[in-house]
C-alpha cells in the first residue's frame, strides 16, 4: 500500500512525451516558426557575417532555443544526426558563432539571429558544413494539485510536440567546385493514376550543389509546357547519388504518353538561373 508521500507523487507524477520534427532541408516554416532564408552560405571571404530573419506566425508567445547539431545526408535525402563527419565530411561549428542563442518572439513578432564566420584562416580549402537548429520550447504548465487522502484514478499523460527546423552553415576556402548530372530519370503512374518523375542524380567534386529542379513538359508539336517545379534541391557533401522523385501537375490536360520530358537542374535564382544539369525522357 502507497503511504502518504508515495501517493501524493504518484498524484503530480505527468509522463511528457516529446516529438522533434526537424525540417532541412527562400523561406522555411514548421509548426508557427518562419526562418529566411533556407541556409546560410560563406562563400565570399571579405563577407563575414549573415543574417537570418525569423518570425513567430502563431497566436502566443514562443520561445525558440538556437543550437547547432550535426547531419550526413542520405541518398533519399533524409538525415541522420552524427557526431563524427564522414569521410570526406567536414563540420563547421569551429568556425561560426551565432547570436543570440534564444528568442521569445510574441505573435507577429521577428527577430534577427546574426552569424559570423571566425576563425577561417588556417582551413583547407573545401567545403564546410554544420546545421544550426531552432527548438521551439513548449509552455509548461503547472500540474494542479489534487487532495492525498485519495489515490488517483489515472495518471496524466501529456503529449507535448516539440517543433524545430534546422538550417545548414556551409563554409567554403578557396573554390570548391562540384559537377552534378542526372544519370537515371524514370516516369510512372502511381496507383491513383497521378503522374510521378523519378530522378537519380550523381554528385562529384568538393562542393554540395544547390538548385532547383524544372521539368518541362514538349509536345510532338514542340509545344512547352511546365510541369514541375521543386525548390531547394540539395546534394550535400560526400554523397555521390542523390534519389528523388515528386508529382508533376495533371490539372493541365497533358497527355503524358506522348511527347517527351525536360528535367532541369538549376541555380536558385530569380532573374537568371544557370543550368547545373539538364536531361530529356521519351514518354511512350
Amino acid at each position: 500500500m502507497l503511504n502518504k508521500a508515495g501517493i501524493v507523487m504518484l498524484m503530480t507524477f505527468v509522463l511528457t512525451i516529446t516529438v522533434q520534427l526537424i525540417y532541412i532541408p527562400g523561406i522555411m516554416a514548421q509548426g508557427n516558426l518562419v526562418i529566411m532564408p533556407r541556409r546560410v552560405l560563406f562563400e565570399d571571404a571579405n563577407k563575414r557575417t549573415l543574417e537570418l530573419n525569423i518570425a513567430n506566425n502563431g497566436t502566443d508567445t514562443a520561445k525558440y532555443l538556437v543550437s547547432v547539431i550535426q547531419y550526413r545526408m542520405l541518398e533519399d535525402g533524409n538525415f541522420e544526426l552524427i557526431t563524427v563527419p564522414d569521410s570526406g565530411q567536414y563540420f563547421a561549428d569551429k568556425n561560426f558563432r551565432f547570436f543570440p542563442r534564444s528568442v521569445v518572439l510574441m505573435p507577429n513578432e521577428s527577430q534577427t539571429v546574426k552569424v559570423q564566420v571566425i576563425n577561417t584562416s588556417g582551413l583547407n580549402p573545401g567545403e564546410y558544413r554544420s546545421h544550426l537548429y531552432f527548438r521551439a520550447v513548449p509552455n509548461e504548465k503547472p500540474v494542479t494539485e489534487k487532495s492525498p487522502d485519495k489515490p488517483p484514478r489515472s495518471i496524466n499523460v501529456s503529449l507535448v510536440p516539440t517543433f524545430g527546423i534546422a538550417i545548414p552553415v556551409i563554409i567554403r576556402v578557396g573554390s570548391p567546385l562540384a559537377t552534378v548530372s542526372i544519370l537515371k530519370s524514370e516516369f510512372i503512374l502511381d496507383v491513383q493514376n497521378d503522374p510521378v518523375l523519378k530522378l537519380t542524380f550523381n554528385r562529384t567534386g568538393s562542393a554540395s550543389a544547390y538548385g532547383d529542379i524544372k521539368v518541362n513538359h514538349i509536345s510532338e508539336q514542340g509545344k512547352v509546357t511546365p510541369v514541375g517545379l521543386a525548390r531547394g534541391f540539395a546534394i550535400y557533401t560526400p554523397i555521390n547519388t542523390r534519389h528523388f522523385a515528386f508529382n508533376l501537375n495533371k490539372s493541365l490536360g497533358i497527355d503524358y504518353r506522348k511527347g517527351k520530358l525536360q528535367i532541369l537542374y538549376t541555380t536558385s535564382s530569380d532573374s537568371k538561373p544557370v543550368i547545373i544539369s539538364e536531361s530529356s525522357l521519351n514518354l511512350l
